[in-house]
């Protein structure tokens, strides 16, 4: 496994933790828990997995599903409808 640029994680990590702090009222270190510790983080972290050519948004959307139904790859965006 490739791992991403550590540059492009901190953007995602920024972006994606504030919008899990303001949709869900998570404090800053119970969201940055949340996020790398899932599945959604897991797959962005691999190059190969090509998750950079999503936006943040996209990102937060597809922890959304993982967090719903346990699944990230639930999520529109990887299903592709």
């Amino acid at each position: 496994m490739k791992r991403l640029d550590a540059d492009i994680l901190e953007f995602y990590d920024t972006y994606v933790i504030r919008m899990i702090c303001e949709k869900y009222g998570y404090d800053f270190f119970t969201a940055l828990r949340s996020f790398i510790f899932s599945k959604t983080y897991k797959m962005l972290e691999n190059e190969e997995q090509g998750f950079y050519s999503f936006g943040a948004g996209a990102v937060f959307d597809i922890w959304e599903a993982e967090k719903v139904t346990g699944d990230p790859r639930n999520s529109v965006y990887i299903r592709g409808e």
